[in-house]
């Protein structure tokens, strides 16, 4: 593979991906998919990742410029609004990212809005933080490092200063101060925060989405003037773990099993919050971009499918995603987030979409 053509190959056989997928799972939401045959598992709702499907649409709308595809967007885009009035942070992830790529279209920009104000409406100022909530089981007053993303640039536009508070009360828990891994959940027990068990500190995509989060802040003029130095020494400090701006390009899902299953939807997360930061004035511009797109590469030529040359399986699966590795589940999956910022940093190659508004 040609160094000129990669990100064009790539992105195209990504696309490809979206509009078989869409015929396959229909009005389901897909999440994960078996890495022999490409077969989506599916849900109702779309869970906490739902808005990585509708983002794809909308990527995929971008690409094309069919109206067809578009209304496919806006059409699954609509079916992500039960999850307005539920109790958890990943309001963040679900509506961030499956509006965000819908630029120009009201009636996604108004489901934001009004996710934004159901989000402002659960912050808890005593804690600082907009709590992980009970929708998916468990205690309510987690902050966990998947309740950033997302969150911060959907609160940002009205209210930055709860933004900022909520990216760093977890930067506090999350982010040790020299770099080091701390665990990436932390629960609430009335008199002070406590280290839960799982995830566990080597969580690969918790440091991936505390970057992701950091990044959108320091793009976001009113979330960093809340403490501009503060968010860039969280960032110097997320970029001196290891294997981030250098070694191992996919890293192992859970580092303290280096030789447990990898998690490429790590990397992808990483490889577009590196990409964002290069779009941040500061010394770390040129290593963070030359990595981002160092890692985009890594991807689509190690483990990304193309078609007929993989025993059959459709093209633009990524695959080595990592769901839960704990529990045993999907270890070794194309997973519907790891595609969605595959296709997110790519496209930003491509000049389809800013990430400063992505």
């Amino acid at each position: 593979m040609r160094t000129g053509d990669w990100a064009d190959l790539a992105l195209a056989a990504v696309m490809e991906r979206i509009a078989g997928t869409a015929a396959q799972v229909g009005e389901r939401f897909p999440l994960y998919a078996d890495p022999a045959d490409g077969r989506w598992k599916t849900t109702g709702r779309g869970s906490w990742a739902g808005g990585f499907w509708a983002g794809l649409l909308w990527l995929r709308a971008r690409y094309t410029e069919d109206p067809a595809d578009r209304r496919a967007a806006a059409a699954c885009t609509a079916r992500l609004a039960p999850w307005m009035d539920a109790d958890t942070a990943t309001r963040g992830l679900i509506f961030w990212y499956g509006t965000a790529p819908a630029i120009g279209d009201g009636a996604a920009e108004q489901l934001r809005e009004r996710a934004a104000s159901a989000t402002l409406a659960s912050f808890d100022p005593g804690l600082g933080i907009v709590p992980w909530g009970d929708a998916f089981g468990g205690p309510r007053l987690l902050a966990r490092a998947d309740g950033a993303p997302g969150t911060v640039p959907l609160l940002a536009g009205i209210a930055p200063g709860a933004a900022a508070a909520h990216l760093h009360r977890h930067l506090d828990l999350c982010v040790g101060p020299a770099g080091e891994r701390q665990p990436p959940a932390w629960k609430f027990d009335g008199a002070g925060w406590l280290p839960c068990e799982e995830p566990r500190p080597g969580w690969a995509r918790g440091r991936a989405w505390l970057l992701l989060a950091v990044a959108d802040a320091l793009l976001s003029p009113e979330v960093a003037a809340q403490d501009r130095p503060r968010l860039e020494a969280a960032a110097r400090r997320l970029l001196a773990g290891s294997d981030v701006l250098r070694g191992r390009f996919v890293l192992p899902a859970d580092a303290i099993d280096p030789t447990g299953p990898l998690d490429t939807s790590a990397a992808a997360i990483t490889a577009v919050a590196l990409l964002k930061l290069a779009r941040v004035p500061a010394d770390w511009s040129l290593a963070c971009s030359y990595r981002g797109v160092a890692l985009l590469i890594r991807l689509a030529e190690r483990h990304l499918t193309y078609g007929a040359h993989d025993g059959g399986r459709p093209a633009g699966m990524l695959l080595d995603g990592c769901y839960d590795a704990a529990r045993g589940l999907a270890v070794r999956h194309e997973l519907i987030w790891g595609d969605f910022f595959l296709a997110l940093g790519l496209a930003s190659l491509d000049g389809l979409v800013d990430l400063k508004k992505v």
